[in-house]
C-alpha cells in the first residue's frame, strides 16, 4: 500500500510542480516569442465551425454573439459556418448575424444544414465547408461547441502560438462553467475545472495535452481539410479482440486528438485563455448525472488511450506516453486503498477504517488547498468530491473497461447501426459482465495475498514448487 500511494501522491506532486512551471516560466516565454514571431507572419484568416443540437435559444444567441465578436475582432478575413440540424437555429443565427455584423465587417455566415445523425457527421460536414474556401496552410479553424461562449480576442491570443512553431498542429484552452443547477452541481464542475487546468498545464510542458477539447480547440486549416483527417473524425473505430470492430459514437476531440499524436503534431494549452461553457447538469440527481458524464467521458478516453499507448514512447515523447498509460493504470490503483480498508475491517479489525478515513479527510484537504494555485478560492465541499471523484470515477471506468462498444450521448438520441445479431450481442454482453467480474475478484484476491488476510492452499503451493 505503501509503494502504491508514494507513486500516486509523487506522479500527482509531478503534475503540480509541473502545471506551476508552465504558466509561471514556459508558457510567458511561449508567449513573448510567438508575439514577436506574428510581427513577421502574413495574417491568417479564421473560420470558426460550430456545431449546434437541441440548445436552448438564450444559450445559442449568446454563443453566436461571442463567435461573431471574435470574427469581426479578427484581422484577416473571418468566416462563421454554423453546422446544424433544424430550421429554427438557422432562423436564430442568421437573425443573430444581421444585428451584429454590419456591411463594413469581413465576415461572412456559412449555415450547413444536415440531418440529426449525430456530432460527428456535423462535424465533417462542417470541414468540408471550409475546405471549399480553399484556405492557406497558415489559416486557422476554431472548433467550437455550441455551449460555448468564446472571447472576443480569441484569435489575437491564439494565432500567434501557431505563427511561432510550424509544428504545432492545434490549441485548446482553459474552460470557466456557467450553470443554473444546484450547488452541488456548482462545486462539482468548479473542482473538475480546477483539476484539469492542473493537468492540462502540466502536459502543456511536454508539448502534448491529452485530449483536444470539443468545447473549443483550434487547429491549422490545413490538417482540418485533409480527406484523412475528416474520415478519423468521421467514421473512426477500433478492432477489440472480444467485442470485435465497433465505430465511435462520441469522443470526436478524442479522434483529432489521436490523429494529431499519430502524426506528429505539437498541441499545446494556452492557460489565460478562457472559454465559458454552459453546462445543464442531463439530470436532477446528482449521482445520476455524474455517472452519465463519467460513463460518455471515460468511455472515450479508453476508447483511444490504448492505440495511443501502442505509438510508443519514442514517437510521442515518455511523459506524455506514461500519462496515457497511466490513465489505465490508475483506475485500479486508485481502489488500492478503500480495498486494503475494507479487508482490514473484515478480517483485521474496525479501526482500520478509521484510520482510513482519517487520511482520505486530512489528504483530501490538503489536495483541495494545491487548488489555490489556479481559482482563488476553494469550497468545504471539495475534499469530499475528490475522493467521490476517485472511487466512484475508477469504479466507473472498471466498468466501461469492459464495456467500450456501449456509447451514448447525454443530449442527443443517436445511436449507431449495427449488423450485430441479437445471440452475438448477448455473447458480448455477457462476456463483459464475466471479464468484468474475473478482475474485480483477481484484484481482490491480490490485494488480500498481499496483505496477509488470504493464503494460497498449500497443495497449490506444493504443485507450483515441483
Amino acid at each position: 500500500l505503501g509503494l502504491v500511494g508514494a507513486w500516486r501522491y509523487s506522479w500527482g506532486a509531478i503534475h503540480f510542480g509541473r502545471s506551476i512551471y508552465y504558466r509561471k516560466y514556459a508558457y510567458p516565454r511561449l508567449v513573448a516569442r510567438a508575439t514577436e514571431a506574428m510581427k513577421k507572419a502574413p495574417t491568417p484568416d479564421c473560420y470558426l465551425l460550430l456545431t449546434t443540437f437541441k440548445i436552448d435559444r438564450r444559450t445559442t444567441t449568446r454563443v453566436y454573439r461571442a463567435a461573431f465578436e471574435a470574427a469581426r475582432a479578427a484581422k484577416g478575413r473571418a468566416v462563421v459556418v454554423a453546422s446544424i440540424v433544424d430550421v429554427e437555429d438557422q432562423e436564430l443565427i442568421e437573425a443573430i448575424y444581421e444585428t451584429y455584423v454590419g456591411p463594413q465587417d469581413d465576415v461572412r455566415l456559412d449555415i450547413v444544414r444536415i440531418p440529426g445523425t449525430g456530432k460527428r457527421d456535423a462535424l465533417a460536414h462542417g470541414f468540408r465547408a471550409v475546405a471549399r474556401y480553399r484556405p492557406a496552410p497558415h489559416d486557422l479553424v476554431a472548433v467550437i461547441d455550441g455551449d460555448s461562449i468564446v472571447p472576443v480576442d480569441l484569435m489575437a491570443r491564439c494565432a500567434p502560438i501557431f505563427a511561432a512553431d510550424p509544428g504545432v498542429g492545434a490549441v485548446t484552452t482553459d474552460e470557466r462553467c456557467e450553470t443554473e443547477a444546484s450547488a452541488l452541481f456548482r462545486h462539482w464542475w468548479s473542482l473538475r475545472f480546477a483539476q484539469r487546468q492542473i493537468l492540462m498545464c502540466s502536459m502543456g510542458l511536454s508539448d502534448r495535452v491529452l485530449t483536444l477539447t470539443g468545447r473549443m480547440s483550434m487547429f491549422r486549416a490545413d490538417i482540418i481539410c485533409n480527406p484523412d483527417f475528416i474520415e478519423r473524425v468521421e467514421s473512426d473505430y477500433i478492432d477489440h479482440w472480444r467485442l470485435g470492430r465497433f465505430k465511435f459514437l462520441t469522443g470526436d476531440d478524442k479522434s483529432s486528438w489521436f490523429w494529431l499524436l499519430k502524426n506528429g503534431f505539437k498541441m499545446l494549452y494556452l492557460p489565460d485563455v478562457t472559454v465559458v461553457t454552459v453546462e445543464n447538469p442531463p439530470s436532477p440527481s446528482f449521482l445520476k448525472s455524474a455517472s452519465m458524464l463519467m460513463f460518455r467521458w471515460f468511455g472515450n478516453m479508453l476508447r483511444t488511450n490504448g492505440r495511443a499507448a501502442a505509438l510508443g514512447p519514442r514517437r510521442i515523447g515518455f511523459f506524455t506516453w506514461w500519462a496515457i498509460i497511466d490513465q489505465r493504470v490508475s483506475m485500479w490503483t486508485c481502489l488500492t486503498g478503500v480495498a486494503f480498508a475494507v479487508l482490514g475491517a473484515i478480517f483485521l479489525t474496525p479501526l482500520v477504517l478509521t484510520f482510513y478515513v482519517t487520511w482520505i479527510l486530512a489528504s483530501r484537504y490538503v489536495m483541495a488547498l494545491t487548488l489555490l494555485t489556479v481559482q482563488p478560492r476553494v469550497s468545504i465541499a471539495y475534499p469530499f468530491l475528490l475522493y467521490f471523484n476517485q472511487i466512484f470515477g475508477s469504479v466507473v471506468k472498471t466498468f466501461v473497461l469492459f464495456r467500450l462498444n456501449k456509447q451514448k450521448w447525454t443530449r442527443q438520441k443517436t445511436t449507431l447501426a449495427t449488423n450485430v445479431s441479437g445471440i452475438q450481442t448477448l455473447t458480448a454482453s455477457f462476456g463483459s459482465v464475466y471479464m468484468h467480474v474475473l478482475s474485480v475478484s483477481v484484484f481482490f484476491i491480490l490485494i488480500g495475498l498481499q496483505m496477509g488476510v488470504f493464503s494460497l492452499p498449500s497443495k497449490w503451493l506444493e504443485f507450483t514448487v515441483r
